[in-house]
């Protein structure tokens, strides 16, 4: 271990929490854990409970869940020392961060929003992080040396959630569209013949998909909006509830509708 070694708690000791953790340790951090429901793996100090967590460490990364986010600050931050930081990785909304940092200033401190970019599981300490809140810096600084690759934004708490479930939308919403088809595929019977066509067209993808998408969606949203409600009745005759077709269908009616009514001014 280090002399310099930074003392570090990690609250939640789940797949994300546990991963970090045990790398916090194997980089040569002094690592103190708590989690209700998880022991402490090899090399954390087990606590018994949020503010015995805080005690005496440099930084504090709440990795449980956006629903204990709130609770974890409120019972640890008392036993959070002078210049020791508190640090947020949970996949909150931008509204709930600044909630967090609100809660820290009234102890005096603040709560560095902390997204997680990608899957923790195979990465660990070095998934990719992005950090906002005024002492995002501070905290960067402090893990970046033990392996962590953290991008500081200049902004509030929030801003680094708000980037994460931008991204969010677009790639769940992609996955989610790709699981409704490939099982609206199965049902009938071309299920094969489906996966190959997704896979050509998103190996086909270039700097232009985008515009291309956008404009084309915008530029015939009445016409899609028909094949779209289609599209959705076959589902249903499938047995396949049309949750992302659906969805598409009503954003395509709010754009044709926005398009008529510009068109009517």
């Amino acid at each position: 271990m280090r002399e310099d070694a930074p003392t570090i708690a990690v609250l939640g000791l789940g797949e994300a929490g546990g991963a970090i953790a045990g790398d916090l340790v194997a980089a040569g951090a002094v690592v103190r854990g708590y989690d209700p429901a998880v022991p402490a793996g090899e090399g954390v100090a087990a606590t018994a409970g949020e503010a015995d967590a805080a005690a005496g460490a440099d930084l504090v990364l709440s990795v449980n869940s956006a629903s204990a986010a709130v609770g974890a600050l409120r019972a640890g931050i008392g036993g959070l020392g002078a210049g020791a930081l508190w640090a947020d990785l949970n996949t909150a909304s931008p509204g709930v961060k600044r909630e967090l940092d609100r809660i820290a200033a009234e102890h005096g401190t603040t709560c560095v929003d902390v997204a997680i970019m990608a899957p923790v599981p195979g990465r660990g300490l070095r998934v990719p992080m992005l950090a906002s809140g005024p002492d995002a810096a501070r905290v960067a600084a402090l893990l970046e040396p033990l392996g962590a690759s953290v991008g500081v934004l200049d902004g509030p708490a929030g801003l680094a959630a708000s980037r994460k479930l931008l991204r969010s939308v677009f790639f769940k919403g992609l996955a989610a569209a790709v699981v409704e088809a490939l099982e609206a595929g199965r049902a009938a019977g071309c299920e094969e013949w489906l996966r190959d066509n997704i896979v050509t067209e998103l190996s086909a993808a270039d700097s232009s998909t985008v515009d291309r998408l956008v404009g084309g969606t915008h530029r015939h949203a009445v016409r899609r909006q028909a094949e779209m409600a289609a599209a959705a009745d076959m589902l249903t005759e499938l047995g396949v509830p049309p949750a992302v077709t659906g969805a598409s269908r009503d954003l395509l009616a709010r754009l044709a509708g926005s398009r008529a009514d510009h068109a009517a001014g």
